[in-house]
């Protein structure tokens, strides 16, 4: 299992949660090295995130997303305090997920 992978983030303005995310993974596709040899996929294929337990984005990736990928996305009905959670797995079963409470922006 993957470990402090993701940068996670949750901030309230409004009515809406302001979800961050940066995620550190080569995202690499099947490609040859300059000897000729096979370098294998290695790329983020699900991301899940909950709010308090519910999930509210689920999304399935390929190797055509770049490398340390950063997502962006907003929600709304969060309060000051709630746990967002966010997972992924990748095509070699590494996987990693973060948790963060969802604070006022300020």
């Amino acid at each position: 299992m993957a470990t402090d992978t993701i940068r996670l983030q949750a901030k309230l303005k409004e009515n809406e949660t302001l979800i961050k995310v940066l995620i550190t993974h080569p995202m690499d596709v099947e490609r040859k090295a300059e000897d000729g040899s096979v370098v294998p996929a290695h790329f983020i294929k699900e991301i899940r995130c909950l709010h308090n337990g519910k999930e509210i984005l689920s999304a399935t990736w390929t190797g055509a997303v770049s490398k340390n990928p950063y997502l962006s996305f907003k929600f709304k009905g969060g309060k000051i305090g709630d746990t967002v959670t966010l997972s992924w797995l990748d095509n070699k079963d590494d996987k990693d997920s973060a948790e963060t409470t969802i604070k006022e922006a300020v």
